[in-house]
C-alpha cells in the first residue's frame, strides 16, 4: 500500500516533465527565430509578427487533443464530461480563435496595431496554461482507471492455485502467415 502513493507521485512528476518537454519542443523554433531577430537588433519585431500566435494556436490544438483524449479514455465520466467540453470550448474561444484571427490579420496588414504586442504573449501564456491543464486532466482520468484496476487486483488476496502468477499474463500475439513465394512458410 505504501508503494502506491510513491508510484503515483513518480508518475505525476514524470507527466509534468513530459508536459513541459512538449511545451519546450513546440516553442523551440520560435526561440530560434527570436534569437535571430535579437542578433539583428529587431527583437521588438517578434511581437509584431504572428510567431507567438502560431505557437499559441499549436499549443491550443494540442490541448484540445488532450481534452478529447480525456473524454474518450473513460466512458464512465458522467459529471466530468460537461467540464471537459467546457475546457474544449474555452480553448477554442479564448486561444485558438483569437490566435488564428491575429495570424490572418497580421499577415494581411502592413500596419500592425500596438495592442498586438500585449495580446500575443498573453495568448501564449493562456495556451501553455490550458495545455498543462489538459495534460493534468487526461492524466487524472487515465490514472483513476489504472487505480481502480490495481485496487481490484489488490482485493484478491487468496488465489485458488498458489502456482498461478500474481498478474494475468497477456495473450500471445497471433500473427498471420504470409502466403506466396516465401520458401520459409
Amino acid at each position: 500500500m505504501s508503494e502506491l502513493p510513491e508510484r503515483q507521485e513518480h508518475h505525476s512528476l514524470s507527466m509534468m516533465y513530459g508536459t513541459y518537454a512538449d511545451i519546450l519542443f513546440v516553442l523551440f523554433p520560435f526561440l530560434i527565430i527570436g534569437m535571430q531577430r535579437l542578433w539583428e537588433g529587431r527583437l521588438y519585431e517578434t511581437l509584431l509578427r504572428p510567431d507567438l500566435s502560431i505557437a499559441a494556436a499549436i499549443l491550443a490544438g494540442l490541448a484540445i487533443g488532450k481534452f478529447v483524449l480525456g473524454l474518450v479514455t473513460n466512458r464512465d465520466l458522467g459529471r466530468y464530461k460537461e467540464r471537459i467540453v467546457f475546457f474544449i470550448a474555452l480553448t477554442l474561444f479564448v486561444v485558438l480563435g483569437p490566435a488564428i484571427i491575429l495570424i490572418l490579420s497580421i499577415l494581411g496588414s502592413a500596419d500592425v496595431p500596438g495592442f498586438v504586442t500585449f495580446v500575443q504573449p498573453t495568448l501564449l501564456i493562456i495556451a501553455i496554461s490550458l495545455y498543462s491543464t489538459a495534460v493534468s486532466i487526461s492524466n487524472i482520468l487515465t490514472r483513476s482507471d489504472r487505480e481502480e484496476s490495481l485496487a481490484d487486483l489488490q482485493d484478491i488476496s487468496v488465489r485458488p492455485d498458489p502456482r498461478e502468477p500474481d498478474m494475468p499474463r497477456p495473450a500471445p500475439l497471433d500473427l498471420p502467415r504470409r502466403r506466396g513465394n516465401d520458401s520459409t512458410v
